[in-house]
């Protein structure tokens, strides 16, 4: 029984282990062929396109040795799909961002028709074009990041700057055919030199760092509206942090999440959250030998619901570490870089659709060139939506692994019609009864949740009758409304019953205003384009008789001239009354229907 006992408790081990257990594997080395892209560096966002294949720059390498844009497969297969010449493109510092028509969008830091910096196009296949030449003439110039494409469908990024060119940076808009909109020109007291790349939240308003500036000269988290509205949310003072360099994301729980690349107790960076009113709580501080410093890449929030990032210095081997954070705190280094693995990463990691985590190194590795990397702590595969947020009959483009097959998307508890283009790339239609959620896709190899929940938008397109006093019946139409949690008149919040997903019936309240009808849902809230009027009917000439019925013969109450008829067209007091005397006035009918019991007091408007 003892040695049973044993053997138990040894195999629990044993499985406990292989479950936590996490598998590095070195996909590629940098500089393997001629022409090869070379040190892959921060930003260098890398991104899925929609054959699931890897998509990302390097500053150094290809022909000119002037910069690459490549395609990797997840098994680590290299191809180059464009060299920059050194004369008019050079040093894509970037990486990627995937739009919404299959391209990949990115910058330069340098060339282009001033040196400043270019924002461009390519295509999977490697047709490459300028959209913006920067000059610094409000513009801005030397950009570092990619811009990302908002709700809107316009991208938004930023431009560094530098104290010899480019001023102190710049958020700007840029429309798919290329029109560009300076939104703001960074002034050292609002922070300077943003490196990474904006984030749209929940909110529709976009997130970033700069590098320096602020009250402290530290940098500084900062929002910005899409009209150009810049709050600074929190200057880091090397105390919190100092600073930051790689991108904010926005987790589940609604908060930010980043790190700096100095400052905290040990003077070798931070990771921490913020939320969207600018409270910063500092999760992490890195000592440099034990789990890593210098984090120049940003984070992932993985289907776990960890953080997963890397330190670009530090460690056992000070090469640098892999590291997962939880979202309560707790630290663990998954890997130590050892040089012939790699060195220094700089490249905030992303989680492939197959569950594992991807990264590449600045150098180390077979050729001192750097390496592409992944990471294997066996989590799923799951859907990435491309848009987190729309209104029924809104396309949303979904990547994922083994789609073709596919039998059911739902969108909360909402079934889609659904279109699957590749085994790695499908589309569905956001459905009417689509609920605010995870979107699930059924395959034949199992369902697919996609990483993060998608918010179906409420939509009023109309509601009958557009007026009327306190107690009045209002039937709303539109489209999301299944998960209403409110409904407003002017602001005054109404009962309510939510009939369907585009039928919500309720009553003006007796704080109702005459304004717009609002109805909020988990996806938001939508607002009527109409006004509804709210008006209080008087007792001038009226009189209280049973529903349907005429003023009482000889018995006329309240003025009421005799034989006047009750029935009209229009609002009226509902009550109750006792011995010819109106007892209960709160309620409120329409007439001709004469559903309610009772005694009526007919009123004018």
């Amino acid at each position: 029984m003892k040695n049973w006992w044993l053997f138990t408790l040894a195999l629990l081990v044993l499985l406990t282990t292989a479950a936590h257990a996490q598998t590095f594997s070195v996909l590629y080395n940098f500089g393997t062929k001629s022409g090869d892209p070379l040190d892959p560096g921060f930003q260098g966002i890398i991104a899925q396109g929609r054959d699931g294949n890897f998509y990302s720059t390097t500053s150094n390498g290809g022909t000119a040795l002037s910069g690459d844009i490549f395609k990797i497969t997840p098994t680590g297969s290299l191809t180059g799909i464009h060299n920059f010449d050194g004369t008019v493109e050079c040093l894509p510092l970037s990486g990627l961002t995937l739009g919404t028509d299959g391209n990949f969008y990115g910058t330069t830091e340098g060339c282009g028709t001033t040196m400043l910096g270019t924002v461009f196009k390519i295509t999977p296949g490697g047709s490459f074009t300028v959209l913006h030449n920067f000059t610094n003439t409000g513009d801005g110039g030397i950009p570092n990041a990619p811009p990302i494409q908002g709700t809107d469908g316009n991208f938004y990024g930023t431009t560094h700057g530098s104290l010899t060119g480019g001023g102190s940076g710049t958020v700007y808009k840029l429309t798919p055919s290329g029109a560009f909109t300076t939104l703001f020109q960074f002034d050292g007291t609002h922070g300077e030199f943003p490196a990474a790349p904006l984030v749209q939240g929940r909110d529709g308003n976009f997130y970033g760092t700069t590098e320096q500036g602020g009250s402290s000269g530290d940098g500084v988290v900062f929002k910005i509206t899409p009209a150009g509205k810049l709050t600074v949310l929190h200057n880091f003072d090397t105390t919190h942090g100092a600073d930051p360099i790689g991108p904010l994301i926005q987790a589940t729980d609604g908060n930010f999440y980043g790190t700096t690349e100095k400052g905290g107790t040990q003077s070798s960076g931070v990771v921490f959250k913020i939320t969207a009113g600018g409270t910063l709580t500092v999760l992490h501080n890195f000592s440099r030998l034990t789990d890593g410093g210098s984090p120049f890449a940003g984070l992932v929030q993985a289907t776990d619901g960890n953080f997963y990032g890397t330190a670009a210095s530090g460690g056992s081997d000070e090469f640098g570490t892999i590291y997962r954070i939880k979202p309560t705190g707790t630290f663990t280094v998954l890997y130590n870089f050892d040089n012939t693995t790699g060195a220094s990463p700089s490249v905030t990691l992303v989680q492939h659709t197959n569950g594992i985590l991807y990264g590449d190194t600045f150098v180390g590795g077979t050729h001192g060139q750097g390496t592409f990397f992944s990471l294997n702590v066996g989590l799923h595969p799951f859907v990435s939506l491309l848009s987190t947020s729309g209104k029924a009959g809104q396309t949303i483009e979904i990547l994922g692994n083994g789609l073709t097959g596919t039998t059911s998307v739902k969108f909360g508890t909402g079934s889609a019609s659904f279109h699957v283009v590749s085994d790695t790339y499908m589309t569905a239609v956001v459905p009417v009864t689509g609920t605010t959620g995870s979107v699930t896709v059924t395959t034949p190899s199992g369902i697919r949740v996609s990483s993060k929940k998608f918010r179906v938008i409420p939509v009023i397109s109309g509601f009958s009758p557009t007026s009327g006093p306190d107690g009045t019946q209002v039937v709303i139409h539109g489209t999301g409304l299944t998960q209403a949690t409110k409904v407003t008149f002017g602001g005054g919040q109404a009962n309510f019953t939510v009939n369907s997903a585009t039928q919500i019936t309720t009553a003006v309240p007796l704080n109702g205003k005459t304004g717009k009808i609002a109805v909020t849902t988990p996806g938001g809230t939508a607002i009527s384009s109409g006004t509804f009027t709210v008006f209080s009917g008087t007792l001038t000439g009226s009189c209280i008789v049973p529903v349907g019925h005429e003023c009482a013969t000889g018995k006329p109450v309240f003025g009421c001239p005799q034989g006047q008829p009750a029935i009209t067209p229009g609002y009226v007091v509902c009550g109750l009354i006792q011995n010819d005397v109106p007892v209960d006035t709160s309620r409120r009918c329409q007439i001709p229907n004469l559903t309610l019991e009772g005694y009526c007091l007919r009123t004018t408007q």
